[in-house]
């Protein structure tokens, strides 16, 4: 508890553990990079999987080139448009609030 008229220190915005509000710009856009194409090549290789077995036990012939267009592309690009929208938010925060 803290006495009137005083605020406690904020602590910086963490994720899994790791500080957010430490990064610069190009950090926060190689971030959200990273977590795109991580995403995409997550999702990718469960719809390829998923489509095997879809394949195999319903003896039907869908092209493994779906998975990369119509499931792990989208996915990828959702991932990153957030992220870039996360951490560049959480880039300027800190720049606004360091003034």
């Amino acid at each position: 508890m803290t006495p009137q008229g005083f605020s406690a220190p904020s602590a910086p915005a963490r994720l899994l553990g790791i500080p957010l509000g430490d990064f610069g710009f190009f950090r926060s856009l190689l971030l959200a990079a990273a977590t795109g194409f991580l995403t995409f090549f997550a999702v990718c290789f469960l719809a390829i999987f998923g489509l095997l077995f879809y394949n195999i036990l319903g003896h039907h012939q869908i092209n493994y080139a779906d998975s990369y267009r119509y499931v792990a592309f989208p996915a990828g690009v959702i991932v990153l448009f957030v992220s870039l929208i996360f951490f560049v938010g959480v880039w300027l925060r800190r720049r606004i609030t360091a003034k």
